[in-house]
C-alpha cells in the first residue's frame, strides 16, 4: 500500500495537509497503526453511497410516526414534515452522542453499523437537511 511514514508526515505536516485538501487522501503509518488521511469532500463521495431511510406510520390520530431502519429511532409528529425534522434532531443527536463515546459505541456489536450513518449526519450537520433526505416507506400498523 502507499504508506507515508508518521514521521515524515510530521515533519512536513502543512504540505500534507495541502496535498490531502488539494490532491489527494493520503494513507498514513505510525509503528504498526495504520490511517487514512482527506478532506471532508472525499468523505462525502464515500458516504453518498449510504442513505437513511424509514417506514412511515399514519396513527389513528392521523399523526406521522416515522421509524428509521439504519439505527433504532423513532419519531412522531403532527404531519410527515414535522415527523422528519424530529427525527433529522435525534438522528444528529444521536450522533454526536456517539462520537462523543466513540471508544464504546464504536466497539458495541450492535452499533458497529452504524458508523457510517454517524458519520453521514456529523458532516451534513443539518437537521433539517438530514430529515429532507430521508426515504420514507409505507408500513402497515
Amino acid at each position: 500500500m502507499l504508506m507515508e511514514q508518521a514521521t515524515a508526515v510530521r515533519k512536513e505536516w502543512s504540505a500534507v495537509c495541502d496535498s490531502v485538501i488539494h490532491d489527494k487522501p493520503k494513507f498514513i503509518k505510525r509503528t504498526r497503526d495504520k490511517m487514512w488521511f482527506s478532506n471532508l469532500e472525499i468523505m462525502e463521495v464515500i458516504l453518498s453511497a449510504y442513505h437513511f431511510t424509514a417506514t412511515k406510520f399514519v396513527e389513528d390520530d392521523q399523526t406521522v410516526t416515522l421509524s428509521l431502519n439504519e439505527i433504532d429511532l423513532i419519531e412522531n409528529g403532527n404531519d410527515e414534515n414535522e415527523a422528519r425534522l424530529k427525527l433529522g434532531n435525534s438522528i444528529l443527536e444521536y450522533s454526536m452522542e456517539y462520537y462523543n463515546e466513540y471508544e464504546t459505541y464504536s466497539h458495541s456489536p450492535n452499533r458497529r453499523e452504524h458508523i457510517p450513518y454517524i458519520f453521514k449526519a456529523l458532516i451534513i450537520d443539518d437537521p433539517k437537511e438530514i430529515g429532507d433526505m430521508l426515504q420514507c416507506q409505507d408500513g402497515k400498523n
